[in-house]
């Protein structure tokens, strides 16, 4: 799945397939200007700030479960969100201090260092990443990507794919190639 943030004209957090098919709100009410993402990965939590509301919330992938982790003015300053463990990480970005901030107890801030400047944050950790085995957009055997001729972006599933082509070209009846 891919989740994202939209604050135009109605403010949401949403998810959809990595092929863009079965977009989904998951958040749309009470939300004004989302403007940092964060996923738990393992237990399926979506984390969000909300710099106009100044609050930092969480939901479950089906939107449900919403909790508000910390409210305040100190939250209209922060950008980028990373979540690792206990913990939710993001950027002050007055001072480009990074903060650590406790997932179930968001008064429990800390200051870890600072940067010249930074604006995202990411936590990159092996245990994150779910292992498969193989997928519907693996290298074909001609070499192409789920025998796409350009892009293979993945559906509903591992297993489901979609191909679609760069600009300027159109998908074949094959539902593969580009031309």
């Amino acid at each position: 799945k891919l989740f994202f943030t939209d604050y135009g004209n109605a403010a949401k957090v949403e998810r959809c397939d990595m092929d863009g098919m079965n977009r989904t709100w998951i958040v749309d009410s009470k939300i004004e200007q989302p403007t940092a993402l964060a996923l738990d990965l393992i237990n399926k939590y979506v984390y969000w700030l909300d710099i106009y509301l100044e609050s930092l919330e969480v939901v479950d992938y089906q939107g449900r479960r919403r909790q508000t982790i910390t409210k305040g003015r100190q939250i209209r300053h922060l950008c980028g969100l990373a979540v690792f463990e206990n913990y939710l990480y993001t950027i002050n970005s007055d001072n480009f201090s990074i903060l650590r901030i406790g997932r179930y107890n968001g008064t429990d801030v800390q200051a870890l260092a600072r940067l010249d400047s930074a604006k995202e944050i990411r936590v990159y950790q092996k245990r994150t990443q779910a292992a498969v085995r193989s997928h519907a957009c693996d290298a074909a055997p001609h070499g192409t990507p789920g025998g796409c001729s350009h892009l293979c972006l993945l559906s509903s599933s591992y297993k489901a794919r979609t191909c679609r082509c760069r600009t300027g070209f159109i998908l074949g009846s094959d539902g593969r190639s580009c031309k």
